[in-house]
Order: structure tokens, then C-alpha cells, then sequence
């Protein structure tokens, strides 16, 4: 089997990357952006003729959720039109187009936990460009899987739990957002479940469509910092005690909205992959790999 990975630098390709590495049944080209610009058509479309892949797993994004407000161009270029590119590759050879999205499509408003058919209504750029991104992939390339994951980290790369233990290193006390409730998902757990994807469809599966994945048991963002700090004490990474202060987003203000509710339903994934929800706990396990 052949795999085409893009986006090879970021929390999740880097995870690919390690994953796919210690797999000698899988044949696999891992690019980063100075490698391939997925919006530059007309090298996608050679790369992808060359390589001729059974599956593309794109993992290449416009991430910066509060510079995406400014950067609107950069966002739909990198966001929408490169993933269409590639699912346009990916259809004129034949593979299956795995992409990544986010809760982001969602207000972050509703009671519960967010399925994969309730209505979509992104509040920001960054979440209009990821679903114009879906939407194009859709649209390209029929034997598409679409996963949409949230409050992703990894020992790569910037994510909340690095940040956190940086912060650590020299504040005793931090005001943490406790109105914002979600999944924190380990993006090593993203990387297999889309590999499993990949390898469930050339082998028959042929359960197309959008997927959710993240991290169990929801939290809010303040939880999520108090388990940090607990668990980097536990392993001798902090000797002191963090106060967390719980704050409101108001107190937080940040110029893109953030979703108060990014609560993933995964139950999906699992009756049609067998991919259970990421144990973010666990991935906290051996921190001093984040510092």
C-alpha cells in the first residue's frame, strides 16, 4: 500500500510520520510545505501522478485560528483550495482522500455532544475556510473520508499542553478558560485512526463520508490544565503546586470566538472503523517528552 502524507511537520504528520516509519507493509512519501505547496495545482497534480498513491492523507492546515481573522486570503488558499487539489489528485489516480477537519464548523452552542449530521455554522474564518474545505473535498472526490477532530497535542509543534508547562516553569498561578467544554486528543491517536481508515478502505470498506474523533472524558480547559500540572508533578517535572484559577472567555478575550461547546460525538468511528475515542489521559503519561 502506498501512502501520500502531507503536512508532514505539524502534530499530526509528524505522528504519521512516526507511525508509518515502523510499518514495512506501507510504502509512504511524507511532504512538508517547503516539499509541496498543496495550492499550487499543478504540482499536486504531479506529485500525485508520480506516486500514484492508494490513499492521501492530508494533514496540512491554516491553524492560527486568531491570525486566520487577518490572514482570510492565506486561510481559503491553504484550508479549501489545497485540500481540493488534492482530492482532485486523488480522484485521477484512484485513492482515497483522507483529510482533517474540526469542531471549529460548529457554532459551539449547542447541549450535548456534536454528530456528524447537525447543522454546521463555523463562527470564524478559520472554521469557514476548514468547512469550505470539506466541502471541496467532498465534491472532488467521492472516496473521501472526512475526519473532524478538536483540541489536539502532541510533543510536537504548539499546543496547550506545552504551553502550559512552559508557563509553569515561572508562575505559581494561572487563570485558566473555564466555560469552553471539549475532547483533548492526542494527535499520535489521530495519526493511527487514520491510518486504520486508510488501510479499512483499500482493503473493501467502503464507509465513505465525515467522521468525528477526539479525546475522552470531555473537560473544560481549566480541567485540562489541572491535569497537566498534576501529572508533571507526579513524574518530578514541577516542584511546586500550580494554582489554576478558573476565568470566563470574557476575561480571555481572543480575536477569534472560540466554540464553548467542542464536544464530539465519536460514536460513528467506532461502529464503522472500530476507532475508539483518544485517552488524552494517558497521552499525559510521559510529559517530559513536551518540554
Amino acid at each position: 500500500m502506498k501512502i501520500l502524507v502531507t503536512g508532514s511537520n505539524g502534530q499530526v504528520g509528524s505522528c504519521l510520520v512516526k507511525q508509518l516509519s515502523q510499518m514495512p507493509e506501507i510504502e509512504f512519501w511524507a511532504v512538508d510545505r517547503t516539499q509541496l505547496d498543496i495550492t499550487d495545482a499543478a504540482a499536486v497534480a504531479k506529485l500525485v501522478n508520480d506516486f500514484k498513491p492508494h490513499a492521501i492523507i492530508n494533514a496540512a492546515a491554516h491553524t492560527a485560528v486568531d491570525k486566520a481573522e487577518d490572514e482570510v486570503a492565506l486561510s481559503y488558499a491553504i484550508n479549501r483550495d489545497g485540500p481540493q487539489w488534492l482530492a482532485e489528485a486523488a480522484n485521477s489516480v484512484g485513492a482515497v482522500m483522507l483529510h482533517i477537519s474540526t469542531d471549529y464548523v460548529f457554532a459551539g452552542d449547542k447541549q450535548g455532544e456534536y454528530r456528524e449530521t447537525d447543522a454546521i455554522d463555523p463562527q470564524g474564518v478559520y472554521g469557514k475556510s476548514k468547512l469550505a474545505g470539506e466541502l471541496a473535498v467532498a465534491a472532488a472526490c467521492p472516496r473521501h473520508v472526512i475526519l473532524r477532530t478538536a483540541w489536539v497535542f502532541c510533543e510536537t509543534g504548539n499546543n496547550f499542553v506545552k504551553t502550559m508547562l512552559r508557563l509553569a516553569q515561572n508562575r505559581d498561578e494561572l487563570g485558566v478558560v473555564a466555560d469552553q467544554f471539549g475532547g483533548p486528543t492526542y494527535a499520535g491517536d489521530i495519526a493511527n485512526a487514520l491510518i486504520v481508515m486508510a488501510k479499512a478502505v483499500s482493503e473493501g470498506n467502503q464507509s465513505f463520508g465525515i467522521y468525528h474523533y477526539a479525546g475522552l472524558p470531555h473537560v473544560n480547559w481549566h480541567l485540562f490544565a489541572y491535569e497537566i500540572f498534576k501529572q508533571a508533578k507526579s513524574q518530578g517535572l514541577l516542584d511546586k503546586e500550580i494554582h489554576v484559577k478558573a476565568i470566563t472567555s470574557e476575561q480571555y478575550p481572543t480575536p477569534a470566538k472560540r466554540p464553548a461547546n467542542s464536544k464530539l460525538d465519536c460514536n460513528k468511528v467506532l461502529q464503522h472503523f472500530g476507532i475508539q475515542a483518544s485517552d488524552w489521559r494517558a497521552a499525559l503519561n510521559k510529559l517530559n517528552g513536551y518540554l
